[in-house]
């Protein structure tokens, strides 16, 4: 109790200051900078309940799902072939810069490939613990500083496109907190039944199937808002480890250029989008940004980007790469571990049979 009282109060002061310096989405930069900060300075615990930060996403996922755009579905074929063409440039480039980065850092290529892939934490994570000749925590190291660089980067690029929203007081119901209540046991369930990142989707799932009832549905507060960003900031600020930072410096390096590499080449992507979709620069950065869904979900909503489309392009990029790249990289490596199976058996073999001929 004693370090998740001390990891809020540091992320009350860290949301506050930046609030006071208008740094873009404070509430959750500013928790992650001090919260970083403090775990290589503060000698005792910090802890944060995963609890929390789930909770946090359900509230984003109800704020998301209020202010989806039903419309998107009537013309999604056009857009799934976009989200398709784009993955696939994606995929193939985070490829390419990890052959480069494995040269350079003499990190195996299979570790690098699973830590340059822009997929989400826990998952790619759990994948990776069930591979054979992989860098765990080198995988866990470059996914966490991509997440970290691309929270932390990618506001200051979309800050000056942000779109004002109302700031009109919006009073805290007994309807809303029911609303949200229920989300959350919705998204209980959800995870129980497996689905994917439950406390995000199960919530936007729920308030789109309430709009189609033409349930009345009052926007989010700010207050709760700005919560939900103060209980992912956490979460996030606590995932560097200061042992994270006794990996060789070619590893540390290689994650932070690996990082930087897949946000410039989003940002060149997401032109693309905006030519051909004719979104704004904001929407089309945040659709195709490495982030994780709940982060861009939420700068989205922070910075009045269309976040229809971000969520959409993100939870398909999600399950892109874990319905078709995973699937094929595991292939690929026992395939190639089966085939050099196979030669050293051979190459046994015919030493056997020159033995015997001796």
């Amino acid at each position: 109790m004693k370090g998740m009282l001390t990891v809020l109060g540091l992320s009350l002061v860290g949301g506050f200051l930046f609030s006071l310096l208008n740094i873009p989405i404070p509430w959750m930069l500013g928790p992650i900078f001090v919260i970083i900060i403090a775990q290589f300075l503060y000698k005792g615990t910090l802890l944060w309940s995963a609890n929390l930060r789930d909770f946090g996403l359900v509230i984003l996922g109800v704020a998301i799902g209020e202010q989806f755009n039903l419309s998107l579905f009537s013309g999604i074929g056009m857009l799934l072939l976009y989200m398709l063409l784009l993955n696939i440039i994606l995929i193939a480039s985070s490829v390419v810069l990890a052959f480069a980065l494995s040269k350079w850092s003499k990190l195996s290529l299979k570790s690098m490939i699973l830590g340059t892939i822009p997929g989400g934490l826990g998952q790619i994570i759990i994948f990776a613990e069930e591979e054979k000749n992989v860098n765990l925590t080198a995988i866990t190291y470059f996914h966490i500083v991509r997440l970290i660089l691309v929270v932390v980067v990618i506001p200051f690029i979309v800050s000056g496109h942000m779109i004002s929203k109302s700031t009109a007081h919006i009073p805290v119901t007994f309807s809303l907190v029911f609303l949200i209540l229920l989300a959350w046991g919705c998204s209980y369930v959800a995870q129980r039944l497996k689905m994917p990142i439950a406390y995000f989707l199960a919530p936007i799932l729920l308030i789109i199937a309430l709009q189609l009832t033409s349930f009345d549905l009052a926007p989010l507060p700010s207050p709760i808002m700005n919560g939900a960003q103060l209980l992912i900031g956490a979460h996030i600020g606590l995932l560097l480890k200061p042992h994270m930072i006794k990996l060789p410096y070619r590893y540390l390096v290689a994650g932070i250029l690996s990082a930087l590499g897949l946000i410039a080449l989003t940002f060149g992507s997401s032109y693309i989008v905006s030519y051909f979709l004719d979104y704004s620069f904001a929407t089309s950065f945040l659709s195709t940004a490495p982030g994780g869904i709940d982060q861009m979900g939420l700068l989205a909503d922070a910075i009045g980007a269309d976040v229809s489309i971000v969520s959409i392009f993100q939870v398909f990029r999600l399950l892109f790469i874990f319905l078709i790249v995973m699937p094929a990289i595991q292939f690929f490596y026992n395939f190639a571990a089966k085939k050099r199976e196979r030669k050293l058996l051979e190459e046994l073999d015919q030493k056997q049979e020159v033995a015997v001929k001796c």
